[in-house]
């Protein structure tokens, strides 16, 4: 069972729309909430990877006087994929940035709308980073990094995953913010 499902207001019908709703929602949920928990688990892995390619270039450079020629290419990787999966999983728990205050001076009516809006901006947002991502990728796919002999394509894949969970936390929160529900953050 899924530990993150929406909270259901008291006093709501069950209409054949809305339970069709409600069981998307329950599943979108506990797909999000899943995907945003690896998301963060993945970014706290490359972190503490580059903490350790950086010691360890560090030690190699001023105590064994041979600095390792790939240290800096995973580490702009490392760094690529903590960004990305950070960012995505701040989606979802609406971690990232906004105007929460000046939003909140505002009648629901508005707030709600505003609401929707920043959603589907949020949303276009991922689809950018998908097609635009993966576009490079491919452009690049031929080339291999220096030092390491890999694709180039390597450093595109993190942005391209990022924007799928992107599209899919937005999703979410659309969803929830017309059936009036809440999504529960991952990391509560």
């Amino acid at each position: 069972t899924c530990r993150n499902v929406v909270t259901k207001p008291e006093g709501q019908s069950s209409t054949p729309s809305g339970f069709f709703w409600k069981n998307a929602m329950n599943w979108l949920t506990c797909l999000n909430s899943y995907l945003s928990r690896w998301a963060m688990y993945i970014a706290v892995a490359c972190l503490l990877g580059i903490v350790g390619v950086v010691v360890g270039s560090v030690i190699w450079r001023y105590i064994l006087n041979d600095a390792p020629s790939w240290s800096e290419q995973v580490a702009l990787v490392l760094v690529i994929n903590v960004a990305m999966f950070g960012a995505a999983a701040g989606v979802r728990d609406e971690g990232h940035i906004g105007m929460e205050s000046l939003i909140g001076l505002l009648p629901k009516g508005y707030q709600f709308w505003i609401g929707n809006l920043v959603g589907l901006i949020t949303i276009v947002f991922g689809i950018s980073l998908v097609w635009g991502c993966t576009m490079m990728g491919i452009s690049v796919w031929d080339n291999k990094m220096p030092t390491l002999g890999i694709s180039e394509a390597f450093r595109y894949m993190p942005c391209v995953a990022a924007g799928v969970l992107i599209i899919l936390f937005s999703i979410e929160h659309l969803i929830a913010m017309f059936t009036d529900k809440e999504v529960i953050p991952s990391w509560h």
